[in-house]
């Protein structure tokens, strides 16, 4: 899978970017045509929670994509995998069904 890691209003580590792969390259366990991911993360200064982490994933048919906040990057990235791990289960028990 071919994973784009943006970020806005800040620059990551190697160790962020090491972490938000891995965390990305696990969707494939759960569907095996994914063709690629666009990770965004962004910083805003005047909110709480100011990390914010947004995955579209590239999939035959559709786009799937998931947003979610927190106070650290790893866990707004965690959350919006999860949310993904959800939704591509949902939309390969419905391609069953058919």
């Amino acid at each position: 899978m071919d994973i784009k890691i943006h970020t806005i209003h800040f620059d990551a580590d190697s160790k962020l970017t090491d972490f938000v792969e891995k965390k990305a390259n696990k969707l494939d366990q759960f569907y095996d045509n994914i063709i690629g991911a666009e990770v965004f993360l962004r910083y805003e200064k005047d909110q709480t929670p100011n990390k914010i982490s947004e995955i579209k994933l590239q999939i035959p048919g559709s786009d799937l994509f998931a947003k979610k906040e927190s106070d650290t990057f790893e866990e707004a990235t965690d959350l919006a995998v999860d949310a993904l791990r959800k939704q591509l289960t949902k939309k390969k028990a419905k391609q069953r069904g058919k």
